[in-house]
């Protein structure tokens, strides 16, 4: 049973957090004074810590280095007014585990706690950690969205079919991933697996991609060259952005895929090749085909099986786990000990739109690795764009030589914020907690802090 040790000065609190942390099963003890807490810590080795972070005769940070200095394995979670301050920041990068804001979610509570947990090992969870990996990873992608799902039944079900596929979803979802992965659980598993992105390549260039050329059928041939569709025999052959192909093209393709026979460019000879053809596309295909813009014979030949990727923005419950990955991935490539996100930073990725959609996600991650300085992201090491963030954007942000007082400027903004979302309920603080996103406990707490009311 993990150990759980309390710390806060304010009773209500204290007694809150004992009994909610015993109901989840933990051995908990409990004390408002820091300097009680300390000779605890040295008597017992306590799994988790939460402290708050603003407490009497003795600083919060302080607290947090001689916690960590005596028991440097006890995570510590702190619990903070201002979950944005500079304080906080401070003593993430002091080994603190997460910070939660006072007045915030108790399940949010509970799930840093368990992952707290996780991380040091405490919670035995092996047997559900390998059959979460095996529900939430296929084939390189991560997710347990119910669409998700349904993709990975579809992958299963047709590998092994030498039916054309069309992989549907805006960019970045993935479509190449799901293309790999029809290949990787096929028998062509063990043959060649290429892939052209249609798009990106001159119509002059793709055409000798795609099929190759003979010796002297134009300047710079030199010699005979194989295109991608020799390589990829016995295997497959990947299209991306099928809908970027030339007209002239497109009548190839589709001799290749009616007859799975070609010629070279220069060539005079009918090359024939097996090959399974999986095509991607961010287009609606089918307006192109009323357009003209796409042959319908070729669009039928080749939507055998459509698969459609759902945007980040449809499937966020995938988020956190998308998150973790990357921060891992990203984590040893930097030779960093980066472990987690911070349950605010995690809230602004839940909150945010990704147009770009996984692309973006990792994107972002990569660069809050690379420029975090403590063991875990914090919400300002996060780019977001600010055309597709949620909330406010735009601010026009002025420092005066003489500086500024930074938690005072955050009350500011905090106390505005408020006051517009009450207005916008009028004067309903239950509708203007959902407005805001957060508790009714929370935002009466935070009216109170204010003078707001």
């Amino acid at each position: 049973m993990a150990k759980i040790l309390v710390v806060d000065d304010d009773q209500g609190m204290r007694e809150f957090l004992e009994i909610m942390l015993a109901k989840e099963g933990y051995d908990v003890t409990s004390t408002e004074d820091p300097a009680k807490a300390i000779n605890l810590c040295r008597k017992t080795a306590y799994d988790l810590v939460i402290t708050d972070l603003k407490m009497p005769k003795i600083d919060g940070i302080e607290f947090l280095k001689t916690i960590k200095d005596q028991r440097a394995e006890t995570m510590v979670i702190l619990i903070t007014a201002y979950a944005s301050g500079e304080t906080a920041v401070n003593a993430m990068k002091e080994g603190a585990f997460d910070y939660v804001e006072k007045g915030g979610s108790n399940e949010e509570l509970k799930k840093i706690v368990r992952a707290a947990l996780l991380k040091k090992g405490i919670v035995d969870d092996n047997e559900q950690v390998k059959k979460l990996s095996e529900e939430t990873e296929f084939g390189g992608m991560i997710g347990t969205n119910r669409e998700m799902l349904k993709i990975y039944a579809t992958i299963k079900k047709v590998a092994n079919t030498t039916a054309n596929i069309l992989i549907l979803g805006e960019s970045g979802t993935g479509k190449e991933l799901v293309a790999r992965a029809i290949h990787d659980n096929s028998a062509r598993s063990n043959m060649p697996f290429k892939a052209i992105n249609s798009g990106g390549i001159p119509e002059n260039l793709l055409e000798s991609e795609l099929f190759g050329y003979m010796k002297g059928s134009f300047t710079g041939a030199y010699a005979d060259r194989p295109g991608l569709f020799e390589m990829a025999r016995g295997g497959t052959m990947f299209l991306d952005e099928i809908g970027e192909l030339p007209p002239v093209l497109q009548v190839k393709l589709l001799r290749v895929v009616q007859e799975k026979t070609f010629r070279r460019i220069g060539g005079a000879e009918d090359i024939k090749v097996d090959v399974r053809i999986i095509s991607a596309t961010n287009q609606n295909l089918e307006e192109r085909v009323k357009k003209g813009e796409f042959r319908e014979d070729l669009f039928y030949r080749l939507n055998v099986i459509p698969i459609h990727v759902p945007p980040l923005r449809e499937r966020k419950e995938d988020i956190p786990l998308l998150t973790n990955h990357f921060i891992e991935k990203y984590s040893r490539e930097f030779g960093k000990e980066i472990r987690t996100i911070s349950s605010y930073a995690l809230e602004l990725l839940m909150d945010y739109a990704f147009p770009g959609n996984i692309r973006e996600l990792e994107n972002i991650i990569e660069r809050s690795v690379a420029m975090e300085t403590s063991n875990i992201i914090l919400p300002e090491n996060l780019v977001l764009s600010s055309n597709a963030a949620s909330g406010v954007t735009n601010f026009n942000i002025e420092i005066p030589d003489k500086g500024i007082d930074l938690n005072e400027e955050m009350e500011k903004i905090e106390k505005r914020m408020i006051e517009k979302a009450l207005q916008k309920a009028k004067g309903s603080k239950t509708k203007a907690a959902e407005i805001l996103h957060v508790t009714f406990d929370s935002l009466r707490y935070r009216i109170e802090k204010l003078g707001l009311e």
